[in-house]
């Protein structure tokens, strides 16, 4: 049975932040993870998760970043005042006690921060994850591997509002959604740009995904 086909407008909606701006950027080093706060077996969790997002889009994980030591850190907290304690992330993130009030205040439970190559495409990435009740009330399986899939991409503040990156099958398995693995595994092809702001960018990976449901 053929697939149903992925409209170039869906695409671009991922990608297309509430200001009207098309920002695509994906990674182009590999990536070199490092966890805090999380127990031993969440933590295994976290690295299946990445394993799985890794080779969907046949890229790499590396131990360490040659230049960052580590360029994908997930911090897992109780209390958003608990990020203040970290050392020397005030270095990182700009004007980060002011980040944290404002995350306290719309009750957020996550954060992403990323920081970019010279060229465009992802240099790190920073992830915060407040367990709130909501992210409590979700098993390991989901809550790691949306917060893997989040920050594969620079996808759209609004990108995952409605829609959730995975889906729970009916045996009770934990998969990525089947369009968001498709546009991963398109724009991470060796032939797609590493950072786009431009909407043609949907048009190729749209025809990219094509080409891949038939091979």
């Amino acid at each position: 049975m053929v697939k149903n086909l992925i409209k170039k407008e869906s695409i671009e909606a991922y990608f297309t932040r509430s200001d009207g701006k098309y920002i695509f950027a994906r990674w182009g080093r590999p990536i070199a993870p490092v966890v805090f706060g999380i127990q031993d077996e969440t933590l295994i969790t976290l690295k299946s998760a990445l394993q799985s997002m890794v080779g969907l889009a046949n890229h790499e994980l590396a131990e360490t970043d040659p230049e960052l030591g580590s360029n994908a850190m997930f911090f897992f907290f109780s209390s958003w005042d608990e990020v203040l304690e970290v050392k020397d992330l005030d270095k990182i993130i700009p004007d980060l006690s002011k980040l944290v009030e404002r995350l306290k205040s719309i009750q957020a439970n996550q954060y992403r921060f990323f920081r970019f190559e010279a060229e465009g495409g992802i240099k790190a990435v920073f992830t915060f994850i407040c367990m709130d009740e909501n992210l409590f009330s979700v098993s390991a399986e989901v809550l790691c591997l949306n917060q893997v899939v989040q920050m594969f991409l620079l996808w759209s503040d609004d990108a995952f509002k409605d829609n959730s990156p995975t889906l729970i099958t009916k045996k009770g398995g934990v998969i990525i959604n089947p369009i968001i693995g498709d546009i991963v595994r398109a724009v991470y092809d060796p032939t797609m740009p590493l950072v786009s702001n431009d909407k043609s960018h949907a048009l190729r990976a749209q025809a990219r995904i094509d080409l891949l449901r038939k091979n």
